[in-house]
């Protein structure tokens, strides 16, 4: 993937005000709803081809409209997260949300700024 997002007619989101972000980039206490999981050609960097984790993560249940809550972020990097999905828990990689669009609910929290990585001494 190039890094950005593609194209929405806007007559495709429920809410036009609404933020559309990749999970990947999606802050703690953020909400939503998955409007799409995409994949890209070639390998991910996790060793497994896209349309392979494309599948799994629609087996674990990443659909359109599923609601979502980015519950926690790792001390290092902000990775993995844990979200909650519908009525479950999942953690997940960064690398692996990076094809979930989400429609970012408006009436949730607000986004917080991601902190600012450590540097070293």
């Amino acid at each position: 993937m190039d890094g950005s997002l593609p194209a929405r007619n806007m007559s495709d989101i429920a809410d036009p005000s609404a933020a559309v972000v990749r999970l990947s980039d999606a802050c703690k206490g953020d909400c939503g709803v998955v409007l799409r999981v995409s994949s890209a050609t070639g390998p991910a960097s996790g060793g497994i081809e896209q349309a392979e984790l494309e599948r799994r993560l629609l087996e674990i249940g990443f659909v359109e409209g599923a609601r979502i809550e980015l519950l926690h972020e790792g001390f290092i990097g902000r990775d993995p997260i844990a979200v909650k999905l519908d009525d479950m828990r999942v953690a997940l990689r960064r690398r692996e949300a990076r094809g979930i669009l989400l429609e970012l609910d408006p009436s949730g929290r607000p986004r917080k700024a991601p902190p600012k990585a450590m540097s070293g001494p």
